[in-house]
């Protein structure tokens, strides 16, 4: 039996590291943004690599959503889907959500800011996810009638054994060491927008150190990710532990 792992996040939150974890097991196929280029044509916004993106991946929501609770890759038994929450416009059918194991990653406002401010000026508070987020937890909370798992990405590069532990015993899997490493410069199933987005974590073998300080923002960038702290803070207090 396949079992699907839909990792919710939003932008710069650890999620192509967590994907590449998932994708060193030897067990897992992986699933880099399956909506991204649907996402992009529904919404005409203006994306580094936008027309790239459409052309290489499928931009219709509907065969990408039936290929989400589809036949994992490889033949593999675990399917990890990487989902970016503003991805899910209305509209898309998200009924697949409940073929899968669904997972929110979270990280502080200022560190996400800060880092997507580097790769795409000007962001706001649609693209950087949180409000989709919280909107998609209640969502799966709802129709569950328990509450998702949610992992901070400060606590996994804090202790990146213990809490992938945990992640792996909180949705029914076994944990391997192999998730702690993967081979630098990136994985074969990323997106083609990886040259752009995807520089550090293609340099790395690994979770990297612990962050220290959250970062100093100027004032706009400051007032968006006090607008985005709540939504960060109401998960973060359902997160898991090691």
């Amino acid at each position: 039996m396949t079992k699907r792992i839909a990792m919710w996040s939003g932008p710069r939150n650890l999620s192509t590291a967590m994907m590449y974890s998932f994708g060193a097991r030897g067990d897992c196929a992986v699933w880099d943004e399956p909506f991204y280029a649907a996402y992009l044509k529904a919404t005409g916004i203006d994306h580094p690599m936008r027309d790239e993106i459409i052309a290489a991946h499928d931009a219709d929501p509907g065969s990408v959503a039936v290929a989400c609770r589809g036949a994992t890759p490889d033949g593999q038994p675990i399917f990890y889907q990487k989902h970016m929450t503003l991805h899910m416009i209305d509209g898309f059918d998200r009924s697949f959500m409940r073929d899968c194991t669904n997972v929110f990653l979270i990280r502080h406002p200022a560190r996400v800011v800060a880092s997507y401010a580097k790769k795409r000026e000007g962001p706001t508070l649609d693209d950087i996810g949180f409000v989709q987020q919280e909107q998609l937890f209640d969502e799966v909370s709802g129709w569950m009638g328990t509450l998702p798992v949610v992992i901070d990405s400060d606590d996994i590069r804090a202790n990146p054994e213990g809490m992938l532990r945990a992640l792996c015993a909180a949705i029914d899997i076994p944990f391997t060491p192999n998730m702690l490493r993967w081979p630098a410069g990136g994985h074969a199933s990323d997106g083609v927008w990886a040259p752009h987005w995807y520089g550090a974590v293609h340099r790395s073998t690994g979770f990297e150190a612990p962050e220290g300080p959250l970062p100093a923002l100027s004032d706009g960038y400051q007032a968006l990710a006090d607008r985005a702290l709540p939504y960060y803070q109401r998960l973060a207090a359902l997160r898991l532990k090691p």
